[in-house]
């Protein structure tokens, strides 16, 4: 699998983040490193606790971090969560935690094929 057909898996824009990096290997630097960030698993826990600040700051971090990686399908669910947990709790938040998991799921697979593809 190639760096171009990882974001075709996983939603995002190749253009748009090799516009922006200096090279593939920058951009395959922290398209892997995003393996290691703890921040989704914030979100989980802090929605389970019913700790709606901290789950707010977690949909915020992840959706900045797509925005840096051009991961275009989680970074607009994780946006969308993030406004609705602006001001705490609101009733379509467990709905969009929900899609949340599941373009995390996605992005997390298609990174991980990719990782596999070259050895890492």
């Amino acid at each position: 699998m190639t760096l171009r057909e990882c974001y075709a898996a996983l939603g995002g824009d190749f253009e748009a983040v090799t516009s922006r990096f200096p090279n593939e290997k920058f951009v395959q630097k922290y398209l892997i490193k995003f393996l290691s960030d703890g921040s989704y698993d914030l979100l989980i826990r802090s929605m389970e606790e019913q700790d709606y600040q901290e789950a707010f700051r977690a949909a915020h971090t992840i959706k900045g971090v797509c925005q840096s990686l051009d991961f275009t399908t989680l970074c607009a669910s994780s946006s969308q969560l993030n406004e609705a947990l602006r001001h705490g709790f609101t009733p379509e938040a467990p709905a969009l935690l929900e899609k949340v998991k599941e373009d995390y799921q996605h992005t997390v697979e298609a990174i991980r094929a990719f990782q596999e593809s070259i050895g890492a």
